[in-house]
């Protein structure tokens, strides 16, 4: 099998690397890609060191069976047509194609035999705050139809990439040592705030980042679910967490919500509150699960259930997705 990475110096690209490095797949050849401040730069891959290629129109993906691609949407749309030419199917992380119909959005413990019809040898990887609530949702789906969702997500750093991380890490050495903490890739100052605002508004005055998450449930899930989303950043370095509140056709018990939690692919329960055991981000960074507590019901909703769910948005939330994907295919 031959593996292309596209966009190999980010932070996803990166982790595409790991991920590879540690699960059981045969590749025959690794290719990798990126733009031209990171071509001809290496990377160590089963202990022999890559090098970066430009990546352009021409024939470098001939014998390519998949390509994992995280560039951004512009790359994503400009490149789709180089990378499928000969072939390849195309994962891709961005929000190029997310709500295109002929091109399936896929998180593969809920509706991976979407993955098979690909018609364009296009498969997209959903945003992650999306991607970590889907996993659990599905769980309550399979006992009863889910009707609405209101959620808060509490994301971290990087989910703005690697330079966003280091800007944190920044301002907190700044303030400590009495300085001016450096602001640019975010509106605000991160450090010692939460910052109500990931994306651009629209014209509805929720964000594009809280479209997707309503748009994108909706077609993984096949489902008239509605969602309501407060996406928020906190200043925590790695791993997003989010509140949720589902409202279901039928009442769910927190004894069947946590079975079904426990029984569900992808899915940890941590939830012994009066042990102080919860999910929370400090300690499952680098994680692959979805981890799942604090479940209760919920008490303004006869039908509802409130839940709290932490997971590495790098991980699942991006790079062992899109794997996952590809492995489902084989």
């Amino acid at each position: 099998m031959n593996i292309a990475i596209v966009g190999a110096s980010g932070a996803v690209g990166q982790e595409f690397l790991r991920i590879l490095e540690q699960r059981d797949l045969p590749i025959d050849r690794l290719e990798l890609f990126g733009s031209p401040r990171s071509a001809g730069t290496t990377c160590r891959f089963r202990g022999r060191d890559l090098t970066v290629r430009l990546l352009q129109h021409n024939d470098d993906f001939r014998g390519i069976d998949f390509a994992l691609v995280s560039a951004g949407a512009s790359t994503s749309r400009e490149f789709a047509g180089t990378i499928t030419r000969h072939g390849a199917v195309m994962i891709d992380n961005s929000s190029a194609f997310r709500m295109e119909e002929d091109v399936p959005l896929v998180v593969p413990e809920v509706n991976a035999a979407d993955a098979k019809r690909a018609p364009r040898r296009i498969i997209a990887n959903p945003n992650c705050t999306t991607i970590q609530m889907v996993v659990a949702l599905a769980a309550l789906e399979r006992l009863s139809h889910i009707r609405r969702v209101h959620v808060s997500t509490y994301q971290s750093a990087s989910g703005a990439g690697a330079a966003a991380m280091a800007e944190l890490e920044q301002q907190h050495a700044a303030l400590a040592a009495g300085g001016v903490p450096p602001v640019s890739k975010f509106a605000f100052q991160l450090a010692y705030n939460v910052i109500p605002h990931i994306d651009v508004f629209t014209d509805n005055d929720y964000t594009k980042e809280e479209m997707k998450m309503f748009n994108e449930t909706r077609k993984i899930m096949h489902s008239d679910v509605r969602v309501s989303a407060t996406c928020v950043r906190v200043p925590v370095m790695r791993a997003h967490s989010e509140s949720i509140w589902v409202e279901t056709e039928r009442p769910i018990s927190v004894e069947e919500a946590r079975a079904a939690f426990a029984a569900a692919p992808g899915v940890v329960v941590m939830d012994e509150p009066a042990e102080k055991r919860y999910p929370m981000p400090l300690f499952l960074a680098g994680c692959d699960p979805v981890y799942v507590g604090r479940i209760r019901k919920d008490l303004a909703c006869e039908n509802g259930l409130a839940f709290w769910c932490v997971s590495d948005q790098i991980r699942k939330g991006a790079a062992l997705n899109a794997v996952q994907i590809l492995e489902s295919l084989l």
